[in-house]
């Protein structure tokens, strides 16, 4: 054997080692700190500052002099590193061992960087590397906090900065900010005495870029004593900054640090240091108007304008109210706003989330409710034809002072009755002051900021970060509801809103924006708690009191005792809405009845009490937008309410009269489904809020109403479902369409012409569906008489050949008759798709009102889970589930059959309460568990048939009432309750042999596993047919589940507890001869079979840890003999599910897994030696071997950084390489294609070598 390096080797003497050179002492360090320097140069962050810990810990315990050395030498090569992370590791590790052991020098430590990293020696492949090794010792020498001590060695490093600022293709700024951290922290003495020489040209060039401008604000910022106006006017010969003379010069550095930035969207530092300047100063509006807008506002929009933004945001709060002012009034906020339009197209950069972080946060800071108040008025003033550039519900009005926020409130209630749109800033866009669109005129700017000012009044109101008390609430609340349905005629001091009169009238939209408005307002207050006593309705443990006032009183009662003070006050105020007599009556008598349910709920509260006030006040407060269905609805409301009253006071006595009318629970009813019919939120939940409060009183007809509004078997007539005229809701849709079509109003300008296309696009569409139409046989018919009567039809007998041309009057005749005829058609197919259309806006609104009525379903199940009316909504509900499962996949439908499923599960089926009165109605109920059971056998869908299974063990656990806790059989069929045992195990029975059975079942065996866990008196009944289906059942996976029924019976201790002894052991017996049969002569033909018997394993396991640990008197022995039968052939030797769980189960018999012998490697290698050698013997000879010149050259390209010495090859080779691929490209010349036939030998040849290598080192392997 032949050592390629060292020559012959005697295996006798073992081998010859060369020695080893170590220079670094690498060899002499430890494994665990050599580690560490590659953690260092790891990506992650964490794991570099974690090593860096480590190392300097390391160096603590070890206190070795050499070891510190070796650690300063690596950390100063690693600072050249080719990957930026790890530099930074380098860096920062060194200067951390800088700071800890101050025994090192750090004059020596910058030798070593200014000697590895030589600026001088480096070629130009190194120059990168050695500029960053240089700044990144320089920069862990100033974050070892020990450079200020030696003021030489500050100037030496400050000079070697200087240098690197050269080379600003690789470092740009790095070396500049890097002095400007040295002198932030340098004394003022080492300073003037070290550094102000040194950095004299840098302070005298400050206006030529933004880094030595920085170096030269810092230093005057500080040292002030050191940099006085005199010296400042010996370096740039003004004694200040900002001035007249300096200002040009300051633009163009301000926008090379707006460009040098663009990327990273930050504020240069230099912008903020001249900000603060100019404020020192007092120059600042002169920096403002020259620097800022005539100066960078007169580029192009861009990097220059995002500075001016940034640097408007940075500077609220340094400026004081009257500069405030000054600064927000100008052509900043116009560009600004112009941006902010512009840039809601897509794909363009949007600046506004800056601005707003900007503005939150001196709304946060700021304390004054002055400057809050300027500010917040100057963006809301900021306007694009009328509309402000600010959403109506900016959030930085969160953080507004109540003083400050009670003005902005007036303020915006006055501009709604007057807009003063001369003191707004008014901006427009490009296309507008080219001319290319048309200005808009004023009144439609008045109604442009009025549809802005009341959504942003009800923003206000609904936002719970704001504080905000009752007054302002509710004048906000009067102000809204006041402009939405009055008129002012002469103004009163009783009446507030009468004072401010409108310089231009209200229009029908505003007015319409406003109602919507006051009823979404509504909405809210009437779930607002009470306002301050949020923490004591958390920690008192009451029900927390929603849409009430602190003195007990409610939101929308405040609120009709307004609009009742309005409705006398004619002479003043006049309404909107026309009232009748009829409706005043109506209003007068609503009143009447709330005053009176007031007066008996201070006497005795009752939850009716206050679901009729609430309704009362909510239909009263409807009038104003419906008259007409609120006079009904209180007219119901009203009766309803005697009769209620009637009752209480006759409990006794029953007439025959009175029972054929109907309950007034069921009247109440009917009034809330009429209500759910309306698409309010509001109504919404104040229907569920008054049904939970009547919800004790419901009767089974009132009950039956709501559910045969969701029964699917029923029509609209039957059901009782109320759909809304089409022209209301289209009028609804177009009523909140309004607010998104508002946040859009400023891109009209912009998107118009691809408005038009895409319209003129809609039309195309539209014809080609027309004519794609299928024509139908009469329309076919029609034509060919219009055309045989004009002879314009070929027949068969006249033919091609004696046709003749019609002349103009028969050519008119027939294009009049043709027209008319396709218009015909046109209607028919237009008249189709409107009749389609709506019947299919007519099922959306069928299936909304259906999602609403579930909220009373919900509400009901919730309060009333233990009333025997519960009973009577498992059927329909399960009906309804099943309809939709096999309807329409819509998003309603899908929404409604989730909400109905979600409420049968969670509030019916597992709800804490259910039914327990079932006295007299055991036929009833086992009569409906029947039916259950029948329907989920007969489904296709084991989702649905889910749904009937659970019904049916919600229905076996009314039937059994409350469990008692002995554990006895006897005890446990008693423990039933009402249930007749035999006979529910009879119906199971039924079930889970259906479910063996049939190929096709739509039960599951999860079902009947909840059964067993649920009622162990049943599955007691049960495991005899269980246990016969592990051999029985008509496929694997019925036999695979009926392992899991026994498996699961055999692990509860209820069963076992209820079960005597000897049916105990009968059953392991049974089971054990089951389980002989089902494991003899197992074939894993498929999946199926394979869990089957995964399945059976675990029934075995669990058999035998029973067997065992209960000595009960089973054999397993043939057991045993099965199960060893199955290993064999060594089948189960390998590793996976069923093979673990099979020697699971043996190792209960004592029998252990066989360990297998690792031998197939050496045989593989005894293998490969022999092929070796085979191949040896069809070699060439070496004089035929002319391409072997060719060989270094491959090593070098696979290996070039092991073969240092062969360097000119590799360049050789790379050289090679390229031609190589240029010559692919030209297959047209001989030559070049005789020049790639030997390198496509070469490429073929490295993997012999390689395999002779590995050859080589297992035969010196074996020989040593």
């Amino acid at each position: 054997m032949v050592d390629p390096e060292s020559g012959p080797v005697r295996p006798e003497a073992g081998p010859v080692r060369p020695a080893v050179s170590d220079p670094d002492g690498v060899l002499k360090r430890s494994r665990e700190l050599l580690d560490l320097f590659w953690e260092i140069a790891k990506p992650e962050r964490e794991t570099r500052l974690q090593a860096a810990e480590k190392l300097v810990e390391q160096l603590k315990k070890s206190g070795e002099a050499d070891e510190l050395k070796y650690v300063v030498k690596r950390l100063v090569s690693g600072l050249s590193h080719t990957r930026e992370q790890a530099r930074t590791g380098f860096s920062a590790t060194l200067a951390q061992v800088l700071s800890v052991f101050e025994e090192i020098s750090l004059q020596s430590t910058l030798d070593q960087i200014k000697e590895k990293h030589n600026l001088q020696t480096m070629n130009k492949k190194q120059i990168r590397n050695v500029v960053f090794g240089n700044f990144f010792g320089v920069l862990a020498l100033s974050q070892s906090s020990r450079l200020h001590k030696e003021p030489l060695l500050l100037l030496e490093c400050v000079k070697l900065l200087q240098t690197l600022s050269q080379y600003r293709e690789h470092l740009r700024e790095l070396p500049r900010k890097t002095m400007v951290d040295i002198l932030s922290e340098t004394s003022e003495e080492v300073f003037e005495e070290v550094l102000l020489n040194a950095l004299q040209t840098d302070l005298t060039s400050a206006l030529n870029s933004p880094e030595q401008l920085e170096l030269l604000l810092v230093a005057m910022q500080k040292f002030p004593s050191v940099i006085k106006p005199a010296k400042l006017k010996k370096l740039l010969g003004t004694a200040n900054i900002i001035s007249k003379h300096t200002l040009p010069r300051l633009v163009e550095v301000l926008k090379t640090a707006a460009r040098s930035v663009k990327k990273e969207s930050v504020l240069p530092s230099v912008a903020l240091d001249l900000l603060q300047v100019s404020m020192r100063e007092d120059s600042f509006e002169l920096f403002w108007k020259e620097a800022v807008i005539s100066g960078l506002l007169s580029d192009p929009q861009g990097s220059c304008h995002y500075l001016v933004f940034r640097l408007l945001g940075v500077a609220l709060p340094l400026l004081s109210v009257s500069q405030l002012q000054f600064v927000l009034s100008g052509e900043v906020m116009r560009r600004y706003g112009e941006h902010v339009v512009s840039a809601q197209l897509p794909e363009r950069f949007k600046f506004y989330p800056e601005m707003d972080a900007y503005v939150n946060s001196f709304m946060q800071s700021c304390r004054d409710p002055e400057k809050q108040l300027t500010v917040i008025l100057a963006f809301t003033q900021l306007t694009h034809q009328g509309y402000p550039a600010m959403p109506s519900h900016w959030k930085v009005v969160e953080h507004m002072e109540p003083n400050a926020l009670r003005q902005y409130v007036e303020w915006l209630k006055e501009t709604f009755c007057r807009p003063q749109l001369d003191k707004c800033l008014e901006f427009s866009t490009r296309k507008q002051r080219e001319g290319q669109e048309t200005t808009v005129q004023n009144e439609t700017c008045v109604f442009r900021f009025r549809k802005w000012i009341v959504p942003r009044l009800t923003s206000i109101v609904e936002s719970h970060q704001i504080k905000k008390d009752e007054e302002l609430l509710i004048g906000i609340a009067r102000f809204i509801f006041f402009h939405a349905f009055f008129d002012t005629k002469k103004a009163t001091k009783g009446i507030p809103e009468t004072k401010c009169s409108f310089s231009v009238p209200l229009d029908t939209a505003t007015r319409s924006i406003t109602s919507s408005a006051f009823y979404s307002l509504l909405q809210y207050l009437n779930l607002l708690p009470v306002l301050g006593d949020s923490a004591e309705a958390g920690t008192g443990g009451k029900r927390r009191a929603l849409g009430v006032m602190a003195d007990g009183s409610m939101w929308v009662y405040r609120l009709v005792e307004f609009a009742d003070v309005l409705l006398k006050k004619d002479t003043h105020v006049r309404s909107a809405q026309t009232f009748t007599e009829e409706h005043t009556q109506a209003w007068d008598s609503m009143l009447q009845s709330v005053e009176m349910l007031m007066k008996k709920v201070k006497k005795s509260p009752a939850p009716e009490h206050t679901a009729f006030q609430h309704l009362f006040l909510i239909i009263g407060i409807q009038m104003f937008k419906a008259p007409e269905d609120s006079v009904e609805l209180l007219k119901d409301l009203r009766s309803c309410m005697e009769k209620a009253q009637a009752k209480k006071s006759k409990k006794k006595k029953k007439e025959a009269d009175g029972e054929q009318e109907p309950h007034w629970v069921e009247v109440v009813v009917e009034i809330l489904l009429s209500l759910l019919s309306q698409p309010s939120r509001l109504i919404r939940n104040v229907c569920k809020t008054a049904f939970s409060h009547i919800c004790p009183h419901l009767t089974q007809p009132a009950l039956s109403a709501i559910l045969n509004v969701l029964d699917p078997s029923k029509d609209e007539d039957e059901s009782g479902v109320v759909v809304m005229d089409e022209k209301e809701e289209e009028k609804l849709a177009e009523e909140e369409d309004e607010d998104d079509d508002d946040k859009d109003g400023e891109q009209e300008g912009e998107d118009k012409e691809e408005s038009d296309s895409s319209d003129d696009d809609d039309d195309a569409d539209e014809a080609m569906e027309v004519e794609q139409e299928e024509v139908d046989q009469n329309f076919r018919l029609e034509l060919m008489k219009v055309l045989q009567g004009q002879n314009a039809l070929a027949t068969e007998e006249d033919g091609s050949e004696d046709e003749e041309e019609m002349d103009d009057e028969a050519m008119m005749k027939l294009d009049k008759s043709l027209a008319t005829l396709f218009g015909e058609q046109k209607k028919k197919l237009q008249a189709k798709k409107d009749e389609k259309e709506r019947l299919r806006k007519e099922k959306t609104l069928v299936r909304d009102f259906k999602i609403k009525v579930l909220d009373l379903v919900e509400v009901f199940l919730t309060k009333r889970g233990s009333s025997a009316l519960v009973l009577g909504m498992v059927e329909p509900l399960l009906s309804m589930i099943e309809n939709g499962m096999s309807s329409e996949s819509g998003q309603q439908e899908v929404e409604f059959l989730r909400k109905a499923a979600a409420i049968f599960r969670n509030q019916l089926c597992r709800g804490k309460q259910y039914c327990r009165e079932v006295e007299g109605r055991e036929a009833e109920l086992h009569e409906m568990l029947e039916r259950l059971i029948g329907r989920a056998q007969k489904l296709r869908d084991s989702s649905v048939a889910l749904y009937y299974f659970s019904a049916a063990l919600y229905v076996v656990k009314v039937l059994r009432g409350v469990k008692e806790t002995d554990a006895t059989q006897a005890a446990e069929e008693k423990s039933m309750g009402s249930a007749d045992v035999v006979r529910v195990t009879e119906c199971f029975r039924d079930a889970l042999t259906s479910f063996m059975t049939r190929r096709k079942s739509p039960l599951t065996g999860d079902m009947f596993v909840d059964l067993f866990n649920r009622f162990p008196a049943v599955c007691v009944n049960l495991l005899d047919t269980a246990v016969e289906n592990i051999t029985a059942g008509v496929r694997e996976h019925q036999q695979s589940q009926a392992c899991v029924l026994v498996l699961r019976a055999l692990q509860s201790k209820d069963v076992k507890q209820v079960m005597p002894s000897a049916q105990w052991t009968k059953l392991c017996q049974k089971t054990t001869q089951q389980l002989i049969q089902c494991l003899q002569h197992v074939e894993y033909k498929n999946k199926a079979v394979h869990e089957r018997t995964v399945k059976a394993l675990e029934l075995c396991q669990c058999l035998v840890k029973t067997v065992h640990a209960q000595e009960v008197e089973v054999n397993l022995d043939p057991l045993r003999d099965v199960l060893r039968s199955m290993n064999a052939d060594g089948s189960l030797q390998k590793a996976g599910q069923l093979e673990d769980m099979y020697w699971s189960v043996m190792r209960l018999f004592g029998i252990q897994k066989p360990k297998v012998e690792k031998v197939k490697k050496v045989v593989e290698e005894q293998m490969e030696q022999e092929a070796s050698k085979k191949k040896k013997k069809g070699f060439l000879p070496e004089s035929k071997k002319r391409k072997n010149r060719k060989k270094p050259q491959v090593l070098e390209g696979k290996e070039a950084t092991e073969t240092a010495a062969g360097g000119g090859g590799g360049v050789e080779g790379g050289k090679k390489k390229k031609k190589r691929k240029k010559n692919k490209k030209r297959k047209g010349q001989g030559d070049q294609s005789e020049a790639q036939s030997p390198n496509k030998k070469a490429k073929m040849e490295p993997p012999q070598k390689k395999k002779q290598k590995k050859q080589s080192g297992g035969d010196q392997a074996s020989a040593e």
